[in-house]
């Protein structure tokens, strides 16, 4: 299904930290605003080591969760969960905007099979994103934790899944022009850090897997891994390097960037549910 743009539009062009989350157990969609009052309070409550804050009184964190129905894949994917924390200086007037100063969100996007095994009371959501200064993902991770009794765990990406992502991400269509498919290798074992980037002109990275993909709209390993064997013949007699022996650690493309740390950059809201599928297939295969 497309998505909104202007909905989704907050998405886009910011790096988004990931992690893996259990289902949330208790959670109800109706309490958002209680929820959102418990948070502010505790945020306070850790900001000040520990002393009691009175829920419902005026913060300077300010908490808002809002539910997102356009960031789902199915009917039986939950609707994305955004939480969004505002800071408001003490110097500045009452009427003078809030400065957001993080953001997160929840996702599932065809996690269909994953929430059909799931007992009624659980909120299968099982894809975290965070932009924003770590000290409030772990408050906010922490308050998750402890009132829906789920787990959080950084989401890393294997050079396997990056090699997959840059395959897909290359054969799809742009309606613009797209910047060039970028790899960025680490070189084990030397005594100084060195990467290697590796950059395609897009049209090029595309008709390489127009070339490689037998059937439209279906991916194969033995596909990906020609694609990538390609790539690395090409640099091999051009520099006579070996990239296979270095490891993959970041892809960049017109349709999104992904680095093995688990941070990911969405660049381009056409395909936003394709990135999104795949990045809950990975969350989900962390939970499992």
């Amino acid at each position: 299904e497309s998505v909104d743009p202007q909905k989704t539009a907050f998405v886009l062009c910011k790096a988004w930290t990931l992690y893996s989350v259990t289902p949330l157990y208790g959670f109800r969609r109706a309490r958002l605003r209680h929820y959102a009052r418990l948070l502010s309070a505790f945020i306070a409550a850790e900001k000040q080591k520990g002393l009691a804050v009175e829920v419902g009184v005026e913060l300077d964190i300010k908490v808002a969760l809002s539910s997102l129905a356009e960031l789902r894949g199915s009917e039986l994917d939950q609707a994305a969960l955004l939480v969004q924390l505002s800071s408001r200086s003490r110097a500045s007037s009452r009427n003078s905007e809030d400065k957001l100063v993080w953001s997160g969100w929840f996702c599932s996007m065809f996690g269909d099979d994953f929430s059909e095994n799931v007992p009624e009371d659980f909120t299968c959501l099982p894809l975290f994103l965070t932009h924003g200064a770590e000290s409030y993902t772990s408050l906010v991770g922490s308050w998750f934790q402890k009132t829906f009794d789920c787990c959080f765990r950084r989401l890393a990406i294997s050079p396997l899944n990056l090699s997959w992502m840059v395959a897909m991400w290359a054969g799809c269509k742009l309606d613009r022009a797209a910047s060039a498919v970028e790899l960025v290798f680490s070189v084990p074992r030397l005594a100084q850090p060195l990467d290697i980037s590796y950059a395609i002109h897009p049209e090029d990275a595309k008709a390489l897997w127009d070339t490689v993909q037998k059937t439209p709209g279906e991916i194969t390993q033995g596909e990906v891994d020609v694609f990538m064997d390609c790539l690395y013949a090409h640099f091999h007699r051009h520099f006579k390097i070996h990239l296979s022996a270095a490891k993959l650690v970041k892809v960049s493309t017109g349709v999104a960037s992904a680095h093995c740390d688990g941070i990911v950059k969405i660049l381009h809201s056409q395909y936003l549910p394709e990135v999104l599928m795949l990045l809950t297939e990975l969350a989900i295969s962390q939970i499992q």
